[in-house]
């Protein structure tokens, strides 16, 4: 489920609506941030690749 989930929280950035994860206000990674699940800068630093079968449904 957690790829399914950061596949969600990564989407805006593979997108192009925000460079980094953090930029976008309407998803829960905020607080996922808040509860220790990931870093702030989570996805910041380099694209993230997902197994064929996430997204794709």
């Amino acid at each position: 489920m957690i790829n399914h989930v950061e596949y969600i929280h990564y989407n805006p950035v593979k997108h192009g609506l925000v460079e980094v994860p953090k930029n976008w206000n309407y998803t829960s990674f905020h607080d996922y941030v808040h509860r220790g699940k990931y870093e702030f800068d989570w996805g910041a630093n380099s694209e993230i690749d997902f197994m064929k079968n996430i997204g794709n449904e």
